[in-house]
């Protein structure tokens, strides 16, 4: 069936960095735009990044200049490097994969990133 697997998260100081990866299977990968969410206690789920088919990506300006999407097709894989953390970057951080815009797309059970100051 179709999955996606969150993976790399952890506990990190202000300032320091974390690579984060997303593994999919089931799909054909190379024709999914791929999406990092995340989510912090008692807020609502906000968009991070995304890398589209052909390698253009987006980010949200909160995290712009320190967060860097990218994907490799061979290995069915999605990145998310993260440097520069700061404690406001704390969230369970959620992979999807969406073949196209406006469908809820494939959801991983996400995996936690915390930053202490």
């Amino acid at each position: 069936q179709a999955q996606v697997v969150e993976s790399g998260g952890g506990l990190v100081q202000a300032g320091g960095s974390l690579r984060l990866s997303c593994t999919a299977s089931g799909i054909i990968f190379r024709l999914y735009t791929m999406r990092w969410y995340r989510q912090a206690p008692g807020k609502q789920r906000e968009f991070v990044a995304a890398v589209a088919r052909d390698g253009a990506c987006t980010y949200a300006n909160s995290v712009e200049g320190r967060f860097t999407v990218s994907r490799d097709n061979a290995k069915n894989t999605v990145s998310l490097q993260m440097d520069g953390l700061k404690p406001e970057d704390t969230a369970i951080y959620y992979c999807n994969a969406v073949l196209i815009v406006g469908n809820p797309g494939i959801w991983g059970q996400g995996t936690q990133v915390a930053v202490s100051s």
